[in-house]
């Protein structure tokens, strides 16, 4: 055997030796873990939506008549007051139906005259037959008078008797034919005020539909044209729709935080107003989301600093506004851990179904069946951790309620989320860094 192979084989033979020593003194790396203490905290549950800003009084106007608009002396963005000209429209033909229901009630006012002057005619004409007939009728009953005589007055009596009371049928006739005619004037005065459009409330001028000029359609008979809408910036809400889920968690008086995209870094309070009841469906069918819409009004004091004195809008805000609210539904005070500290584990139960019926060999059949999830805690202890069975209560974006299977100080694994989730085991042995190195650059996890 030459001396090069001679040395190959030594070298051959202490690599060999080398590994085995290797293996048999290197212990295998242990799994790195932070940890934290359960410890009482405040926690505040909360449930996110986003919407929309909108003024809690929003008036959409539109005319109860149709026209051509040939006054609109505001614009959108302009503060109004209640009782302020808004539009005008054109009112000819209103106003020449006004000026006949005018004519046509001074025709009946003078017909209400005319009557009662036969009135008084038929009451003076009466009153001349009934003496006539009283004296006849004496002188007949002296035979003065022959019958034929007596009874050509007496007809004289009784036609103006007739007549006397026609004409009082005649002045009532006149009278509602009076009251008649003063109603259409009045339906007429009302619809040419109709006209005229006045700001119902105190408000801005949100949205502005048209321009002079434009014709409108009036609201009688037909869904009419919206013209503006007025809004009462002093009381702001923000409607979001809460999912299904979530809805049974809040109650009316609920404190809530309230982030505005167009003021980033800023957030405001509010209180939860108005909870709905009618559900808002969204999406097809096969993909349904049901949610219900939250009203909440933002607190006037939370932005006080943000108003320009300067201006005539109360509110810095626009209706229509993005915005994310947090509403806190539920508080305590209580054991907690961090959210990811707790892990579940699914538990697999082994049950044999057996069939008397059959004598096969599969009578009797093993099924692994999946119980309830539970929750669980690693607490660390010396170098290694032991799985805990806790139970768990609310929670907020950081903390989630312990009520039970912890004490106050306990030591738990709180990082890394991976390892608590699929790695770490009942008794495992871990080695314990600071949080810090978990996440550098050289180590993650």
């Amino acid at each position: 055997m030459g001396k090069t192979t001679k040395y190959i084989l030594i070298a051959l033979g202490a690599l060999i030796v080398l590994i085995v020593i290797l293996k048999v003194t290197s212990k295998p790396q242990k799994t790195q873990v932070a940890t934290e203490k359960a410890a009482v905290r405040a926690i505040n549950e909360t449930v996110s939506a986003s919407g929309k800003i909108k003024a809690h009084v929003e008036v959409k106007i539109s005319p109860e008549v149709s026209g051509e608009v040939v006054e609109l002396p505001v614009k959108e963005g302009e503060v109004v007051k209640k009782g302020q000209l808004l539009c005008r429209v054109r009112p000819d033909i209103l106003q020449s139906g006004y000026d006949r229901a005018v004519a046509s009630y001074n025709t009946q006012k003078a017909t209400v005259g005319n009557t009662s002057q036969m009135l008084k005619q038929a009451e003076a004409t009466y009153n001349n037959q009934e003496s006539i007939y009283k004296r006849d009728k004496i002188l007949f009953d002296n035979k003065v008078l022959t019958a034929a005589e007596f009874d050509a007055a007496r007809a004289s009596y009784e036609g103006a008797k007739a007549a006397l009371e026609a004409a009082k049928q005649n002045v009532i006739g006149s009278t509602y034919g009076l009251a008649q005619t003063q109603a259409s004037v009045k339906e007429a005065q009302d619809n040419l005020a109709k006209t005229t459009i006045y700001s119902p409330v105190d408000g801005v001028i949100s949205k502005l539909s048209i321009q002079k000029g434009e014709r409108v359609l009036g609201t009688q008979q037909f869904a009419g044209t919206e013209i503006m809408t007025i809004s009462d910036l002093n009381q702001l809400d923000v409607n979001v729709d809460v999912n299904e889920n979530d809805i049974n968690r809040i109650t009316l008086g609920d404190s809530s935080k309230i982030q505005v995209d167009a003021f980033l870094g800023k957030t405001f309070m509010g209180t939860v107003i108005e909870i709905g009841s009618a559900a808002n469906v969204v999406g097809t069918t096969a993909d349904q989301v049901t949610n219900f819409t939250v009203k909440v009004r933002i607190d006037a004091a939370t932005y006080t600093a943000l108003l320009n004195k300067s201006a005539t809008n109360p509110s810095p805000f626009r209706p229509g506004l993005t915005a994310t609210v947090d509403i806190q539904t539920n508080r305590t005070k209580s054991l907690s851990v961090p959210i990811q500290a707790v892990t579940t584990r699914d538990v697999k139960v082994t049950v044999v179904k057996s069939d008397n019926s059959t004598s096969t060999d599969d009578d009797k059949s093993k099924a692994k069946i999946t119980a309830p999830s539970k929750e669980y805690v690693y607490v660390y202890s010396a170098g290694k951790v032991k799985q805990v069975l806790v139970t768990t209560g609310i929670q907020d974006d950081s903390y989630i309620q312990v009520l039970s299977g912890l004490k106050d100080g306990d030591e738990i694994v709180s990082a890394p989320y991976t390892a608590i989730s699929k790695v770490l085991a009942d008794k495992m042995e871990v080695e314990k860094v600071d949080k810090s190195k978990l996440f550098s650059a050289d180590n993650k996890n």
